[in-house]
C-alpha cells in the first residue's frame, strides 16, 4: 500500500511537471528564423528595401507551409506606405506589407498574434544609437527576429497540435514598425479582420535577451480583469513580472487603442539596442523558447474562457 501511494505521488508530481514546465517549442527552429532574418544578407530590413521584402517572402511562405489561409487584401499581403521622418532622406515614403495568417477553427472569436519584423537597415532611416551607425548593417536580432521567431513558432504549435481549439488565430507580421508602428496602425484602421471578434492581441518585440534573474515583462495586464484569471495556476520555466499599462513602444498600442485587450512580451533593453551589434548570437535560446512556452501556456488558459474578454483602459 505504501508503495502505491508513492507510485501514485509520483505520476501526480510528473503530470503537474508536464502541465506547468512543459516544452513546446523547438528551438532549433527559432534559431533557424533568426539566423535567417538576422544574417548580413538581409542588411538590417530596412522599411522599403529588397531584402525586407525578403523576409516577408520567408514569413509568407511558411505560413504557406502551415497551411494557414492568406487574410491579406492580396493573398497574404497588405501592403501600405510609411514615411521615413526621423532623418531627411530622398525616398522618405517607402512602401511595406503586414503579412497575414488566418488558423479557422470555426469559433466566434479569434486571439491576434503579432511581431514586427522590419528593422533599421544601415541607419539611414533613423534610430541608430550609434552616432557613427549610418551605413552599418544593424541586424536586428532580438529587435525583431526574435519576436518573428516566436510568431512562426506559435503559428507551427496551433496549426500543427492536431486540436481545433475553442478560438481562431489571426498571426500577423507587421512592417514599418521601427517607423512608429505604421503597419499595425494601418491594420486597426484597415483590417482585413473584423475587429469586434478579436477576444485579444499577444506581441512580441524584443524577446531575445532574457535574463534569468529579472524575467520576461508582460506589459498590458491591467487592460482586462480577465489577465490575473488567466494567468492563475502557470508556473513557467522561466520567471516573469506584470505591467499595467496598455500603451507601449511597440505594436500591441495600435490595438489598445481600438479597445482590444493585450499582452506585451518583452525581455529589456540592453547596451545592443538599435546597434549594429544586435547579432543573432547574442541571443538567449533557451529563455526565448522558455517564453514561447510560456505564452502557449497563458493561450491555452484563454481558450478556457467561454466569452470575449472585457476591456479597460489603463490611464
Amino acid at each position: 500500500m505504501k508503495l502505491d501511494i508513492k507510485f501514485s505521488l509520483l505520476v501526480l508530481f510528473s503530470i503537474l511537471c508536464l502541465t506547468t514546465n512543459a516544452q513546446y517549442s523547438n528551438i532549433a527552429l527559432v534559431k533557424k528564423h533568426i539566423n535567417y532574418l538576422a544574417n548580413d544578407k538581409m542588411k538590417g530590413r530596412g522599411t522599403g528595401s529588397k531584402e525586407v521584402f525578403k523576409a516577408a517572402d520567408y514569413i509568407e511562405k511558411y505560413f504557406k507551409k502551415l497551411k494557414l489561409q492568406p487574410l491579406g487584401e492580396k493573398g497574404f499581403r497588405q501592403s501600405f506606405e510609411a514615411k521615413v521622418w526621423k532623418v531627411k532622406v530622398a525616398d522618405s515614403i517607402r512602401k511595406a506589407d503586414n503579412i497575414i495568417a488566418f488558423l479557422d477553427n470555426d469559433a466566434p472569436l479569434t486571439i491576434v498574434i503579432g511581431a514586427h519584423y522590419d528593422h533599421l537597415g544601415t541607419g539611414q532611416q533613423g534610430s541608430s544609437k550609434d552616432s557613427l551607425g549610418v551605413g552599418k548593417i544593424h541586424n536586428g536580432a532580438d529587435d525583431n527576429a526574435s519576436g518573428v521567431s516566436g510568431l512562426l513558432e506559435l503559428a507551427r504549435y496551433y496549426s500543427t497540435n492536431n486540436l481545433k481549439e475553442s478560438y481562431n488565430f489571426l498571426f500577423i507580421a507587421f512592417g514599418a514598425e521601427e517607423l512608429g508602428l505604421v503597419g499595425s496602425k494601418y491594420f486597426t484602421t484597415h483590417p482585413t479582420f473584423a475587429l469586434n471578434k478579436i477576444t485579444a492581441m499577444l506581441n512580441m518585440d524584443m524577446i531575445g535577451r532574457l535574463n534569468p534573474a529579472q524575467g520576461v515583462a508582460v506589459i498590458g495586464y491591467g487592460t482586462s480583469k480577465k489577465w490575473p484569471e488567466i494567468f492563475n495556476g502557470i508556473v513557467p520555466s522561466i520567471k516573469f513580472y506584470t505591467g499595467h499599462d496598455g500603451n507601449g513602444g511597440s505594436d500591441q498600442t495600435s490595438f489598445y487603442k481600438k479597445e482590444i485587450p493585450v499582452l506585451f512580451f518583452h525581455t529589456g533593453g540592453h547596451p545592443d539596442y538599435h546597434m549594429p551589434t544586435d547579432d543573432p548570437e547574442k541571443i538567449n535560446y533557451p529563455g526565448l523558447t522558455g517564453i514561447i512556452d510560456f505564452e502557449i501556456m497563458v493561450i491555452n488558459n484563454m481558450l478556457k474562457q467561454t466569452e470575449k474578454l472585457d476591456f479597460q483602459f489603463t490611464n
